[in-house]
């Protein structure tokens, strides 16, 4: 079932997955439970998502290993000596919201392991090719592999049932969801200084580019995702069992605006480290993105052209990184 945590006055619903697998009638619920929530905020949790518990662990105690390494480990690895963007990006190293501060984090980016035999490798596609991966934690490749895999799997989910929700087939996205291109980001942020710079924040306020961002948060609260009908910041605090999921531009665009991509940011006032794993699920690089007829009001012009996904995220990152 469906029920809304109060967040600073304002509701964030937490939507059962196991519905998807449940009778017609469980189905339908949740495609109207789903529909509603991605037409408020575009952000929600989801329990009983299937993945186990000791995995998540493993997710967890790895990250934390690879960011306690020594500075100069770290930076051999740094993303700038990979063509597909992967490895690690130092502290301070982005900045998200303009005319702020640099983000107080830092990450490490990982995609899905191609080596140079591979077609997409050798056309130099958009974020296509291998990981950089650190000797230590000994276990860090395998764990991350693992979990890469599972959120493949999620993700694929989530858009049978963002299919049902838009009323459509649930095999719809079908072609979109085959050979994905997906990222998986570990993130560390320290505490929040006591005197920050103004602005000052561990991720500025932005927009995910692509399809959905399925978020993995640890105990610590920082999370917050902007409510445009209240003019104010909820407080999407951690809640065990569960990921947040959002819908990034790309949905957005798809479903000609009905569907939000929201803003959110990070401040850590925790006053401890604390380590999130986003996993960014855009789908098909060939897969074309025009507006769904059914997200089309009679009379009404779709708001963007015909795309695929790699070009709506290579003109994203052109916006973002010019």
């Amino acid at each position: 079932m469906m029920h809304s945590t109060s967040l600073t006055g304002a509701p964030l619903p937490v939507i059962d997955l196991s519905l998807l697998n449940g009778a017609d009638e469980q189905r339908l619920a949740l495609a109207h439970l789903l529909d509603h929530a991605c037409l408020q905020t575009g952000f929600f949790y989801v329990s009983n998502h299937g993945i186990a518990g000791e995995l998540i662990d493993r997710v967890f105690r790895d990250a934390r290993a690879l960011f306690a390494l020594p500075e100069n480990q770290k930076v051999a690895l740094h993303k700038g000596r990979s063509r597909a963007n992967r490895g690690y990006e130092p502290l301070k190293g982005q900045t998200l919201e303009p005319g702020s501060p640099p983000d107080l984090k830092e990450g490490f980016y990982i995609g899905e392991e191609l080596d140079e035999s591979d077609p997409r490798v050798k056309a130099g596609r958009f974020n296509q090719g291998a990981n950089q991966w650190p000797q230590s934690p000994p276990a860090f490749r395998d764990t991350m592999t693992e979990y890469f895999h599972a959120m493949n799997a999620l993700s694929a989910q989530i858009m049978e049932a963002l299919a049902m929700a838009l009323g459509l087939s649930p095999d719809f996205f079908e072609d979109f969801c085959r050979a994905p291109l997906s990222t998986l980001r570990l993130l560390h942020y320290p505490p929040q200084p006591p005197s920050p710079q103004p602005g000052e924040k561990g991720c500025g306020a932005h927009t995910d580019f692509g399809g959905v961002t399925i978020l993995l948060l640890d105990d610590n609260p920082g999370l917050q995702v902007w409510d445009a009908r209240n003019n104010r910041w909820i407080d999407a605090d951690p809640i065990p069992g569960t990921f947040v999921v959002n819908l990034g531009d790309m949905i957005a665009r798809w479903t000609n605006d009905r569907y939000r991509s929201t803003l959110h940011r990070v401040i850590n006032t925790s006053g401890a480290e604390r380590y999130s794993v986003p996993f960014f699920y855009s789908g098909n690089p060939d897969h074309e993105v025009s507006c769904l007829p059914a997200c089309l009001a009679e009379g009404d012009q779709p708001h963007y052209p015909p795309t695929t996904v790699e070009a709506h995220l290579m003109e994203m990152y052109r916006r973002t990184y010019a």
